[in-house]
């Protein structure tokens, strides 16, 4: 079953890292990307770069920004394969981004 690895951070997360701490987390996402259940990944732009659409009574509308005010953000994500739930927590628990301070969303996927 396939997943997403939602990761939610607090804007500038990385930005006190020190530049070998910054090194060994991008390590270990370059590692996750050689295993053979990962599918895709990325790291978003910042949350200020976000616009959001909505379509209102037949208008779209645009909003600077994301949909919701809140204290940590969507900063990135992964797709995974993984054969239950349990594999798939255990991938999210070995993102770095977790170890420094980040929450990541399991979601299974809708099959196609």
């Amino acid at each position: 079953m396939q997943y997403a690895l939602l990761i939610y951070t607090e804007p500038g997360y990385h930005e006190v890292l020190s530049e070998a701490e910054r090194e060994a987390a991008y390590a270990e996402y370059f590692a996750l990307a050689d295993d053979t259940r990962y599918s895709a990944g990325a790291r978003l732009q910042p949350v200020e770069t976000a616009t959001t659409v909505r379509v209102v009574d037949g208008r779209t509308l645009t909003t600077d920004g994301p949909f919701a005010d809140t204290k940590e953000v969507l900063g990135g994500l992964c797709l995974i394969e993984a054969a239950d739930l349990e594999e798939a927590l255990d991938l999210a628990a070995r993102l770095p981004a977790v170890r420094l301070g980040a929450a990541v969303e399991v979601r299974p996927l809708v099959p196609r």
